[in-house]
């Protein structure tokens, strides 16, 4: 019995203190497209005023415990558990990675969705598509005349409607060139000179910008939410940007949680952790749960008590569910 005893106590040291290769994914925190986080906009609009909302569009968000690994004692617990999910460790960091590295990967994707999520807005409201400045570099010949934000309309007098075609007007222009730029800066025109910069390896000049195809609305949105990572805020964040910006009251005042990734022409994708990202619309008292279509099988099996869900593989679905709700009707469900 004594040895039977100490045995216990020491596979119970054992248990409580090796890990195992496992973490534990819970709900994380909710956050309200809409409104702050610590008293900064989540969605900040410069160039004309933001909508009055007064209802919620909130993402989830799911929160990884013991990033190092559980002990079994914890791991053992978890799997009886509910509201708490235990997977591989290799399944959130993978083995290839860092930890570090895989955290920057995920919150590179994030501010990928943040582009995602303007785009399929700005696109929805029917602003035409033009070569959008994204950043500048360091020793830009551009500093002090573009922005980040400005629609290049022409290079040397030249059109500019896509990126192929600045590129191609680029590769005409011998580098230390001073070239005039026709831009739109918050839906008014302008002009600057730059003077290019040679082009590395190739023919042509550099103007030292980042830029994409993108609509170009009169006015400029920036999203700021430090603690998330992930694609899968990209549809809530188009809806926030919507109520934000668009000429319908999406909300009706009311909360409205959900998740889904988002692409430049509205089709919502499918995330992971749905169980818990359910769990917190719950605990919050949404009144309706944005699902990605092709995660429907899996928000079945995980039914939370009250917790209205509604099915949507698009942003138009989307868009359909919440104005269902204001009419009074049952929104596709899955």
């Amino acid at each position: 019995m004594v040895v039977g005893a100490v045995l216990l106590v020491i596979f119970g040291l054992l248990g409580a203190a090796v890990p195992v290769p496992y973490v534990a994914e819970v709900p994380g925190p909710t956050y309200n497209t809409l409104g702050e986080i610590d008293g900064t906009p989540v969605i900040s609009v410069q160039g004309r005023p933001r909508n009055d909302v007064h209802g919620n569009l909130n993402m989830t968000t799911v929160g990884v415990s013991r990033r190092a690994g559980l002990s079994l004692v914890r791991a053992v617990r978890g799997w009886f558990d509910d509201e708490i999910s235990i997977v591989p460790r290799e399944a959130v960091y993978p083995p290839n990675q860092t930890v570090q590295q895989t955290e920057q990967r995920n919150r590179q994707d994030f501010l990928t969705s943040e582009q995602l999520a303007e785009t399929a807005a700005l696109g929805h409201l029917g602003y035409p598509e033009k070569v959008v400045v994204q950043g500048l570099s360091g020793d830009s010949p551009s500093q002090g005349r573009l922005e980040e934000g400005d629609a290049i309309d022409s290079v040397a007098g030249r059109p500019t409607p896509d990126t192929g075609t600045l590129d191609r007007v680029l590769r005409s222009v011998p580098g230390g060139t001073a070239v005039p730029i026709a831009y739109t800066r918050l839906g008014k025109p302008g002009t600057a000179t730059v003077t290019t910069k040679p082009a590395d390896g190739r023919a042509g000049s550099l103007l030292g910008v980042l830029v994409r195809e993108q609509p170009s609305a009169p006015f400029d949105v920036d999203i700021d939410v430090e603690r998330v990572a992930g694609p899968s805020a990209g549809l809530m964040l188009t809806l926030g940007i919507l109520d934000l910006v668009g000429d319908t009251d999406l909300t009706g005042g009311r909360l409205i949680a959900g998740t889904g990734t988002i692409d430049v022409d509205g089709k919502v994708g499918p995330i992971g952790g749905i169980p818990l990202k359910m769990i917190s619309a719950r605990e919050i008292g949404a009144d309706l749960f944005l699902v990605p279509a092709d995660n429907c099988a899996e928000a079945l099996r995980a039914p939370q008590p009250g917790l209205r869900l509604a099915k949507v593989a698009s942003l138009d679905d989307a868009l359909g569910a919440l104005a269902d709700v204001q009419a009074g009707r049952t929104p596709p469900s899955c």
